[in-house]
């Protein structure tokens, strides 16, 4: 599976198990992801595409803010906490 910035993942595997990040960028074999509270975009995590699961959720304002390099913790923050508000509802 493709991924690109700005896609909502969930991780699947380690300490960090059932977390939602956003991909600001990736490898063959890692992804970058930030949540803008512990792994902010200073620091993003990186991890195996393996262990994460893919939403169909891509934000292409954060996307795009990524992409250009203006995008603020704080966005990505509020763009997590709305996916998560999203699929509670349903």
């Amino acid at each position: 599976m493709n991924f690109e910035a700005g896609q909502i993942v969930m991780s699947k595997a380690g300490h960090d198990r059932l977390s939602y990040y956003i991909v600001v960028s990736s490898d063959d074999k890692y992804l970058y992801l930030v949540n803008g509270k512990t792994r902010t975009l200073d620091k993003a995590k990186k991890k195996k595409i393996i262990h994460v699961q893919p939403t169909l959720n891509v934000d292409k304002d954060v996307a795009n803010k990524i992409k250009s390099g203006t995008v603020t913790d704080e966005e990505i923050k509020r763009t997590i906490k709305l996916y998560i508000q999203k699929i509670d509802r349903k």
